[in-house]
């Protein structure tokens, strides 16, 4: 994913803000004695884009993959509405713990723009509800130059969407989260109406770091940029999704993007391996034994 991408990684203060003030409040909330679900998968698993991650002989890129991780960040649902029996054949191919986290499609988000949308969603969740139980938070991703003055929108949307089918929203014009009276205006939408806050990492827009959960789940798009403070910066998010663990989390989705994609196998298998010993997961890492020589 490209989104973000910058010439000289090293330049940029990759420091993770401090909590938004809500955020600790909102997962106290919830917070018992139970583990935390959690989920680290790539965007993609065709093998073009994972060049080097599939054995020689694999016949079904979906099974291989689903064999190595729990998720899948499905982005091909953006660019267009599948029909059922594909969202059936994917859930009846993938192992029973396997979720998929699907894109809400581009008509709704970039042509429509959320207005007058209700045909195009229900045709949408109609074929993406034959995931059944695989079926993980979908998201909804909007244009960069998707301003606050359509804020009727985004609220007509929310209100609409059908409250047993988790959603996160990704807004990328920078108004949303850093003009504080429509950012707080949001945040309230989506806590009152139980809707996940997507957080993107990646290096050119720090501005889209706002911290701020509104319900108890973490939705984190991270893009490495092909560089060592990739790893660093992975770092950092462990020890941030440890304190979230102690003040009450529930689950945790988290998709991992490389400006060169092929690389994310080798990025998310550091990530699960910090994971299992930092945060006592008890995730697959993906292809374990061959991880240092893929690259």
């Amino acid at each position: 994913m490209k989104f973000g991408s910058v010439t000289n990684p090293e330049d940029i203060d990759f420091t993770l803000p401090n909590d938004h003030k809500d955020t600790k409040r909102v997962l106290n909330l919830v917070k018992d004695d139970n583990e935390p679900e959690i989920y680290v998968g790539c965007a993609k698993w065709n093998r073009a884009d994972l060049k080097g991650f599939y054995p020689k002989g694999t016949k079904d890129e979906l099974e291989y993959y689903s064999s190595q991780f729990n998720s899948i960040e499905l982005n091909a649902t953006f660019y267009r509405i599948f029909p059922p029996e594909q969202f059936k054949k994917w859930r009846e191919k993938t192992p029973s713990n396997f979720k998929f986290f699907p894109k809400l499609n581009q008509e709704i988000s970039h042509w429509k723009r959320l207005n007058e949308v209700k045909e195009v969603v229900d045709n949408y969740l109609y074929s993406a509800v034959n995931l059944q139980e695989k079926l993980g938070t979908i998201f909804l991703q909007m244009h960069n130059n998707f301003a606050p003055k359509d804020f009727n929108r985004v609220v007509n949307f929310i209100e609409d969407w059908p409250k047993e089918i988790p959603l996160a929203v990704e807004f990328r014009h920078t108004d949303w989260y850093n003009d504080p009276t429509v950012s707080e205006e949001l945040f309230q939408l989506l806590e009152t109406n139980n809707i996940s806050n997507v957080i993107v990492d990646t290096a050119g827009r720090r501005d889209l770091m706002h911290m701020r959960l509104t319900n108890p789940t973490a939705f984190v798009r991270y893009v490495g940029a092909n560089h060592p403070t990739d790893y660093t910066r992975l770092d950092d998010w462990i020890k941030r999704l440890k304190t979230w663990k102690t003040q009450g989390i529930k689950e945790i989705d988290f998709f991992i993007h490389q400006n060169i994609e092929k690389e994310s196998p080798l990025l998310s298998a550091y990530f699960i391996k910090q994971l299992n010993a930092e945060l006592g997961a008890q995730l697959k890492v993906p292809n374990e034994a061959q991880q240092q020589n893929l690259f």
